[in-house]
């Protein structure tokens, strides 16, 4: 099966080093994904304004990968559950489907359903498995406390996503973090939005909404937060110096994008997993890894 990686809009810009280690942790793996040049922007963000236009515009990714004979990787939450909504309305619905395929046919495509779209998280904990990831650890992550944050989209809406983990009891991003040899920390604020929905609309809001679970990690004592989304790392790592002066607090959550973690128990280098370009880091922590 070949995997088209969807990068979306953020990544590319604000997050180097999670393009850089969902690709070469997703190699080492034997994921071997493809590039599609002409993949645009998932729609995510039209959909307030226009679902219409939202759904064209996943509409066209997903035919693109259709013609390339590709499913779809996304490395954005946002992405992966936007372009799962609109394969899932675009399969169930015919009328919906020609309605769209008139728009995309002015650019000369079509989509017929059935481009299978997944993060890359799940992913991991799908299709290579954690038996598979365990076998591959040459240096596993002992003694090392990690709090898993899932975000509002990797599991939302879960008929849609095929409700692969519970949406209340979230656990695959725990057993994926056990599965490289660390402790996942089971915390209160686990299911808990970043904030980074209302930053737009209510930058106080969504850094209080951050300050909660940033405040909650810093008295457990955690090695660090670990992530799956570009715009969940923009609140609790690009807002968090903001957060603390806001809250006249201090404190210093290192953030990690889980495919980081994974790469320096597959034997990557802290270099290679990017982690030069993490603003909030362990660097005590990281020099294990650097030999």
């Amino acid at each position: 099966m070949t995997w088209a990686l969807y990068l979306g809009c953020t990544v590319p810009v604000r997050n180097l080093n999670y393009e850089a280690a969902v690709r070469r942790t997703g190699d080492k793996l034997g994921l071997g994904f493809k590039d599609i040049q002409d993949f645009g922007c998932c729609g995510f963000p039209l959909k307030s304004l226009s679902s219409e236009r939202a759904l064209e515009l996943a509409a066209r990714n997903l035919a693109l990968a259709q013609k390339a004979d590709c499913n779809i990787v996304a490395a954005c939450s946002a992405c992966a559950a936007t372009l799962t909504e609109a394969d899932h309305l675009l399969s169930e619905n015919s009328d919906l489907r020609d309605s769209v395929n008139k728009k995309l046919g002015q650019v000369g495509l079509s989509y017929n359903g059935g481009v299978k779209v997944r993060h890359f998280t799940r992913l991991l904990y799908e299709d290579v498995g954690l038996d598979a990831i365990r076998e591959a650890v040459v240096r596993p992550l002992e003694g090392l406390r990690f709090a898993p944050h899932y975000g509002c989209h990797y599991l939302k809406p879960g008929e849609v996503m095929g409700r692969f983990d519970d949406p209340e009891r979230p656990q695959s991003l725990a057993r994926l973090l056990e599965a490289i040899g660390a402790e996942a920390v089971d915390y209160s604020g686990v299911k808990d939005c970043c904030g980074g929905g209302v930053l737009g609309v209510d930058e106080g809001l969504a850094q209080e909404m951050a300050f909660s679970k940033l405040d909650e990690l810093t008295r457990a004592e955690t090695d660090g937060l670990v992530v799956i989304c570009p715009f969940c790392n923009v609140m609790f790592e690009g807002q968090q110096k903001s957060i603390a002066k806001r809250f006249e607090t201090k404190f210093k959550v290192p953030i990690y994008f889980y495919p980081q973690l994974l790469g320096l128990a597959l034997g990557f280098s802290p270099d290679e997993m990017g982690f030069k370009h993490n603003r909030i880091k362990d660097k005590e922590m990281l020099k294990i890894f650097e030999t």
